[in-house]
This record gives C-alpha cells, sequence and structure tokens, in this order.
C-alpha cells in the first residue's frame, strides 16, 4: 500500500507535465495554422485595396493602348484569351499522358518499373519551372520561334506529374474485390480498368486536373522563353506567340504608369480568385469522389 501512495504523486505529476506539453504544442500548432491562414489574407487584402478599382468590364473586353494620349479605355483581354489558349492546350496535353500514366503505375507495371517511373515524376514535380522553360527553348524555340504551343508544351510537363500523382493516388482507393470480381467474369485486364476501375475515379482525375490547372496559370517563367514575344492585339492562334497574364503581370509592374500598375494588380486579383475557385472547386469534386467510394473525411 505505502508503494502504491508513493507512486501516485509521480504518476499524477507525470500526467500535469504530460498534458502541459500537450497544451503547449496545441497552442503552437494553432499558432501556425493561423499564420498560414493569416499570411493568405493579408496577400488577398493587399492585392485587392490596391487593384479592386482596376476590375471593370474594359479589363476584359479591350486590349493595351500603350502610349495613348487619349482617355479611351483599355484592358487585358489579349493577355486573358492568350491564358486561356495556352492553358487549354496544355491541359490538353498533359491529361492523357498524366491519367495513361497513372494507370500503368497502378494497373500494370511491375514493383521496380513502377518505383522508378513514380520516382521519375517526383523528380519531375520537382524540377523549377525556369529549367523547363530552357528546356523547351533549347527544343521547339531555337528551331521553330515563339508559340503558345510551344507554351503550353512547357506548361504540360509541369501539370503532367500533379495530374498522374492525383490519378494514382484515386485508383488505389477503388477496391481490390472490385477489379477481382471483374477478372473473375472473365473481363480481361484492360477491359477491367477502362470499363470498371476508370470511372469510379473520373473526380479524382478532374480533380487533379483543376489542381494542376490553377498551378500552372500563374506560372510566367516557362513563358518568358516561350510566348513573351507579343504584340496588343487579340489573337487566338496558338501557331503564334500570345500575350498571358503572368507575362502582363511582370511587364506592368515595371511599366512607370500608374494605370499599368494598377491593371498588374487587378490582374494579379483575378489569378488570386481563379486560384480560389479552382481550389474549391478541387475540393468539392474530392468530397464527392470519396462519397462516391463510400470513403469519408
Amino acid at each position: 500500500m505505502s508503494a502504491r501512495r508513493d507512486l501516485l504523486p509521480v504518476n499524477a505529476d507525470g500526467l500535469r507535465r504530460r498534458r502541459a506539453v500537450n497544451r503547449v504544442m496545441e497552442a503552437i500548432a494553432t499558432l501556425a495554422a493561423f499564420a498560414a491562414v493569416g499570411v493568405l489574407a493579408i496577400m488577398v487584402i493587399s492585392v485587392a485595396r490596391r487593384g479592386g478599382a482596376a476590375i471593370n468590364f474594359s479589363l476584359f473586353t479591350k486590349t493595351p493602348h500603350p502610349f495613348s494620349f487619349t482617355n479611351e479605355p483599355s484592358g487585358l483581354a489579349n493577355a486573358f484569351v492568350g491564358t486561356f489558349v495556352i492553358v487549354g492546350f496544355a491541359t490538353a496535353i498533359a491529361v492523357p499522358v498524366g491519367v495513361l500514366s497513372a494507370i500503368y503505375l497502378a494497373e500494370f507495371a511491375r514493383a521496380r518499373v513502377a518505383f522508378a517511373i513514380a520516382l521519375a515524376l517526383d523528380v519531375l514535380n520537382g524540377v523549377p519551372a525556369i529549367v523547363v522553360g530552357i528546356f523547351v527553348f533549347a527544343l521547339i524555340v531555337l528551331h521553330h520561334g515563339q508559340s503558345a504551343l510551344a507554351g503550353s508544351f512547357a506548361l504540360s510537363i509541369l501539370m503532367i506529374p500533379l495530374i498522374a500523382r492525383a490519378t494514382q493516388e484515386v485508383l488505389a482507393l477503388v477496391p481490390q474485390t472490385t477489379r477481382e470480381a471483374s477478372l473473375g467474369l472473365g473481363v480481361s485486364r484492360w477491359r477491367t480498368t477502362l470499363g470498371v476501375v476508370l470511372p469510379q475515379t473520373v473526380g479524382g482525375i478532374v480533380t487533379g486536373t483543376t489542381l494542376a490547372v490553377a498551378r500552372v496559370a500563374g506560372e510566367t517563367a516557362p513563358l518568358l522563353f516561350t510566348s513573351s514575344i507579343v504584340g496588343d492585339k487579340l489573337q487566338w492562334s496558338p501557331h503564334q506567340a500570345l500575350a498571358s497574364v503572368p507575362l502582363k503581370i511582370f511587364e506592368y509592374s515595371e511599366s512607370p504608369d500608374p494605370k499599368d500598375h494598377a491593371q498588374a494588380w487587378a490582374a494579379a486579383l483575378v489569378l488570386i480568385g481563379f486560384v480560389l475557385v479552382a481550389s474549391l472547386t478541387a475540393r468539392a469534386l474530392t468530397a464527392r469522389s470519396r462519397r462516391r467510394m463510400g470513403l469519408h473525411r
């Protein structure tokens, strides 16, 4: 009995110490989370204060009028169109490659081959965007000149590992019993993958694609090498170099004209809004996909 009484204070002190450490760590984690959110909030508020007044209908429908001495409204319609074309073609290139790569990794590849390809995707995901831009410049631009297609190819390289990883993760969530049931009925492996497994992962693929689009929509470095020598006219042809929103922000930030600064901040605010909408869409699609698979969280 005396031994137990001697141990009680020690255990009580240890319990109090563990609770205190737990509260301290919880407080640190909470502060870190609020700091991350606070940085985003400060950035959005700062950009909105500087560029909110310049967001109007002309920003999306008018082209730039450099060195103009009139009060004719100008905008960045050519940059928005160019970004739409470049990112659109990049998505068209990256989605098939990324999805098929993930299918091969998850469904067909042997362990060693899958490890090597997964490692290559991780390395590709970590390659700086400016390195991708230099690579595409040497591969395409030096021989064929700048074009929106060259820019799309550069952005697609950045998108492929994101889409492949997202698709691979959602493929891993499909129950193995689903595949076994299909194979047990005599269905071939590739038809099982395309007809049974893949339809259950559409939500995850769209989620990965949405996040990848949000990731590359604001990239500047690859486009400096591939689609930066442009005019101020509105163009849709992917065979020509097209203006883009990130490059216009960079260009206008160095302009001496305060109106250009305002439009640069406005374009930055539009980009932030696009990323926000894309992220919310991706989270909604992720939640919907998990519910369809019977998962929670």
